[in-house]
């Protein structure tokens, strides 16, 4: 009996994986997170075709508004319904462990033993936007798996937390007021990311005023006016609405050329985000610990530079 992920080869992970085995789906995942092997992209190839027809639902915000909550109480309704669903919570990378900070069944317990969800926490690893570089991948297995509702929670990081926006079908902004989000959101730029903005923990005094001030400082020139959904996520209170307005919004990217840009530049940016990896992979592979710290400290002595460094690692991949 094989016990171990390795020993399958990439044509029985992948039959594995489309069949909905939970303990294959996660062994790929943890192989993908770790960028253990080059087969991974063989079977993400052939798992990609199987993942057209779910739905990322993205969901951001600051440290403190409420997004694990409203991300539990979407994942209950979805589930209600008869979805399977999957959750990838995205968590500050431990300094010690290099893995994520929080464990996604510390704040979901109860969703995290259900037989038709699937949890996932992950680390962004000093990855800027609030999204974990392997993100993309995991949704990709996670859809062709069977789990067609798939909501993505960002590590709460604030100004930095766009790349959502472009693995996400739909964008959720979440605010509360009492925190001054709702300057913080407006200067940081968020407001263009969102496609629909929830302000959470509603029964707090400021709530409708924050509401309004949202609304106020929504671009004016979009196809589509980001709704303002009231919820009181630890009571359940606006978690119904919340999922009509998502619904519309998909029938609304359904009809328009705006969808179909959306998509467009969704797998551009993919394209150049693997691209990236890539090349990061290789050059880290032929460039060991050691060796990089030499080659810092020539730099540090000032006795070359890193621009004349990295047009040599670059160099090699060619020689």
């Amino acid at each position: 009996m094989r016990g171990r992920n390795d020993s399958f080869s990439p044509s029985e992970l992948f039959d594995r994986v489309i069949r909905g085995e939970t303990r294959a789906v996660a062994r790929l995942l943890s192989r993908l997170e770790n960028r253990r092997d080059g087969s991974s992209a063989e079977i993400l190839g052939r798992l990609y075709p199987l993942a057209e027809g779910g739905c990322v639902v993205g969901v951001t915000g600051s440290p403190g508004t409420g997004k694990s909550t409203l991300v539990d109480g979407l994942a209950q309704k979805y589930l209600a319904a008869g979805e399977k669903v999957g959750v990838v919570a995205v968590d500050p990378t431990s300094p010690f462990t290099g893995g994520a900070l929080l464990g996604d069944r510390i704040r979901m317990r109860n969703l995290s033993v259900h037989p038709n969800a699937f949890v996932r926490s992950m680390a962004t690893r000093g990855r800027l936007g609030g999204l974990a570089p392997a993100v993309g991948d995991v949704l990709v297995v996670l859809a062709a798996a069977g789990y067609r509702r798939l909501v993505v929670e960002t590590v709460g990081v604030g100004q930095d937390e766009v790349d959502v926006a472009k693995n996400a079908d739909v964008t959720i902004v979440v605010l509360v007021p009492g925190l001054g989000d709702e300057i913080q959101a407006i200067k940081a730029g968020i407001m263009e990311i969102g496609d629909i903005f929830v302000v959470n923990k509603a029964d707090r005094e400021g709530a409708e005023q924050m509401a309004r001030m949202i609304r106020a400082s929504l671009p004016g020139d979009r196809p589509w006016t980001p709704p303002v959904v009231q919820t009181v996520a630890t009571r359940g209170e606006g978690i119904d609405e919340l999922l009509r307005t998502v619904e519309d919004f998909r029938i609304f990217l359904g009809d328009s050329t705006d969808g179909r840009t959306r998509k467009v530049d969704s797998e551009r940016q993919r394209i150049l985000d693997l691209v990236r990896d890539r090349l990061l992979s290789e050059v880290v592979d032929r460039c060991p610990e050691e060796r990089l710290t030499r080659l810092a400290e020539e730099v540090a002595a000032r006795r070359t530079d890193p621009y004349t460094i990295v047009e040599s690692l670059l160099g090699e991949r060619t020689s």
